[in-house]
């Protein structure tokens, strides 16, 4: 396993990140474990995860199922870089209008002690927001976090979904308060959406985030069986998607069968190779489908294929203002 830096942080984590959004709702407890399994054996200590999946009424259910296997001891915990996040309504005790989606300081102190009951441990590594809160100051925050970090249940803080323009704000206000401020950036990332190259790239690696791309296969757009369109295939207008773009993913496929490569391997590996990003998060349903996604960091892409990807899936056309100014 390759490891690397978490940004501008001392702690190391795999290059690739196991994400646990499928553990409850499409993988059953049992298979969730052999997958964890798997990835501890195959040096995967970076695992993703939110407080909120499990989805409605079984928001959390995720969160549990971690900490159940956490608690069959052998080393699992302490082996873990753990990443979680805070910001979506939690369907529990909590509720009412300070458990609406937000990130107040009241609703981050009982989430995150939601957070850490679940997951049967004492801190998280890594304690990201969900999403930006228009509502709420960074100083309100940044003390919050501050708080969470000196009682050490929280190590270090990340974003996600995050403009480029809030993580300048966000890294500079911590500055002026003498805090590490943000670590990564958790971003949709991948050959089909590649807009982040312009703005949030850039801005992630000159100010210390490492990037942690979710959806890296376009949620299976990007996937071996896209063009067959097989039943079970992750839905959202997916179908129709691939109408829209099929002779793109036919020029893929076809590249990827020159490579002999699969077409999931080669959008993988070519994630993982952008010098901002520290790790793409996968989310097996199955331990199959995990042992498949590892193949991506043993495949090198020669400036040929990168070029070739380009042409398939245009980017926005480098980093601003660059890509469209003189």
């Amino acid at each position: 396993m390759q490891y690397s830096y978490l940004g501008k942080s001392g702690l190391k984590v795999s290059r690739i990140c196991l994400g646990t959004m499928n553990f409850g709702p499409a993988t059953d407890e049992k298979e969730a474990f052999r997958i964890m399994d798997a990835a501890l054996d195959a040096g995967v200590n970076f695992f993703d995860t939110a407080n909120i999946y499990g989805w409605g009424e079984n928001s959390g259910l995720t969160e549990e199922i971690i900490g159940r296997w956490f608690k069959q001891g052998g080393g699992r915990r302490e082996k873990v870089v753990l990443a979680t996040k805070v910001y979506g309504s939690m369907h529990d005790e909590t509720d009412g209008p300070n458990n609406e989606a937000g990130l107040s300081a009241y609703k981050i102190r009982r989430h995150l002690e939601g957070s850490l009951q679940r997951l049967q441990t004492d801190h998280i590594e890594l304690y990201q927001m969900h999403h930006v809160d228009p509502a709420v100051t960074w100083d309100e925050l940044w003390g919050a976090f501050e708080h969470a970090v000196y009682q050490g249940k929280i190590g270090y803080v990340g974003s996600s979904n995050f403009a480029a323009w809030q993580i300048a704000l966000a890294q500079s206000e911590a500055k002026n308060r003498h805090f590490l401020g943000l670590v990564s950036e958790q971003h949709k990332y991948s050959l089909n959406c590649r807009l982040p190259e312009l703005e949030v790239l850039p801005a992630a690696k000159a100010l210390g985030l490492g990037v942690i791309p979710w959806s890296p296969l376009d949620g299976g757009f990007l996937g071996r069986n896209a063009l067959q369109k097989l039943e079970g295939t992750r839905s959202g207008g997916i179908a129709e998607r691939i109408e829209q773009q099929q002779s793109q993913l036919e020029d893929f496929a076809a590249l990827c069968h020159d490579l002999g490569e699969p077409q999931d391997t080669v959008a993988l590996a070519w994630v993982a190779a952008n010098p901002a990003v520290t790790a793409p998060i996968i989310g097996p349903r199955t331990l199959e489908q995990f042992e498949t996604a590892l193949k991506c960091l043993e495949l090198t892409l020669d400036e040929s294929t990168l070029q070739r990807l380009d042409e398939i899936f245009p980017g926005p056309g480098g980093h601003a203002p660059n890509a469209y100014a003189w």
